[in-house]
């Protein structure tokens, strides 16, 4: 893998600008949430396309039950469980999760529970098989935009508008901790609004590291102009490491996170015409950008880690290969 090679293998047209994206484990298809409210199975190879549609726009994407199904999370408010998702894809159940928007859903290590989240400031969390709801936790005072599951510990996290961070102990059903990313929410008050939030977040492999991504240095809140960062904390003592910034001021937020099991840091922004963007461990001025057609929506790491799937609002679906090209 050389991250300063990285180069577009791949550039398929799906729909409607796109919201979301997942990698399937086997890494054949890529699944891309979409403004048309539907949301499309992609062949990574040819571009090849099944829709399902969700009566809704869908920004929370994950897959359980070995690969074979599909869980979404819609603006309005449904939980969908699809089956048959490398065939025919069909509806298992539908569950009204939330009032108002999901905004973030993860599955389990085990992929036994999928947790959901959104305006209602409820983290909610679900069994895959049957769609029976396990726990409801409170807590957060603001929109709840991510959650991700700790890799080893029974805990969950979730992230809101405001910054800030709450652990939960699903084994004991109970909040464990709380602390706050101060650079990543501002309230602005000439348009007396608030900005910021979590718009990605993800633990390292090993869980002792917790990496979230969103906007910082906002200097208007209206029109979103702010940096992208992504702030990482040591997970054991709720302790912020590093803030990753780009070397130059790209405008619009950091869409997502992904920690490469060999360390470097992905992310990527919209809002300066769409950047793939590469960090080393403690270095906090990126080593890499890759410009994009579009502004960024989404993102995910193949499961080999070769590759990355980009969700752009041109409507394509971008593959990436962290390495040269080959000889034509």
């Amino acid at each position: 893998m050389d991250i300063t090679k990285t180069h577009i293998q791949s550039d398929w047209e799906v729909s409607k600008p796109l919201l979301s994206c997942v990698y399937h484990p086997e890494g054949e298809f890529v699944f891309t949430g979409c403004e048309d409210y539907c949301v499309w199975r992609v062949k990574v190879s040819d571009g090849t396309k099944e829709q399902l549609d969700c009566d809704a726009w869908v920004r929370a994407i994950g897959i359980a039950d070995s690969g074979n199904m599909l869980i979404t999370g819609g603006y309005d408010g449904r939980l969908i469980f699809w089956e048959g998702i490398l065939s025919t894809p069909k509806i298992r159940k539908s569950i009204e999760a939330h009032d108002g928007w999901i905004r973030a859903i993860a599955v389990s290590p085990d992929q036994s529970l999928v947790a959901s989240v959104g305006n209602d400031l409820v983290v909610r969390v679900w069994n895959t098989s049957d769609g029976a709801l396990q726990h409801e936790f409170r807590g957060h005072e603001s929109h709840i935009y991510n959650v991700c599951f700790h890799p080893i510990e029974p805990h969950l996290v979730s992230g809101d508008l405001m910054g800030q961070l709450i652990a939960w102990n699903i084994e004991k059903g109970a909040q464990e901790r709380s602390w706050k990313a101060e650079s990543l929410s501002k309230y602005d008050n000439g348009f007396r609004a608030q900005i910021g939030g979590f718009r990605g977040l993800t633990f390292r492999s090993d869980g002792q590291s917790l990496a979230g991504s969103g906007i910082t240095k906002v200097s208007n809140a209206f029109a979103g102009i702010g940096n992208p960062s992504v702030v990482v904390f040591d997970y054991p003592d709720v302790e912020k490491v590093a803030e990753y910034l780009t070397k130059e001021p790209l405008r619009g937020v950091a869409w997502n996170v992904r920690l490469h099991p060999e360390g470097t840091i992905i992310s990527g922004c919209g809002g300066s015409g769409g950047r793939l963007l590469f960090w080393k461990p403690g270095q906090t001025e990126q080593v890499h950008q890759l410009k994009l057609p579009s502004d960024m929506r989404d993102l995910d790491l193949s499961a080999d880690g070769k590759r990355v799937a980009v969700a752009l609002a041109n409507g394509h679906l971008a593959i990436c290969l962290m390495d040269e090209k080959s000889p034509s």
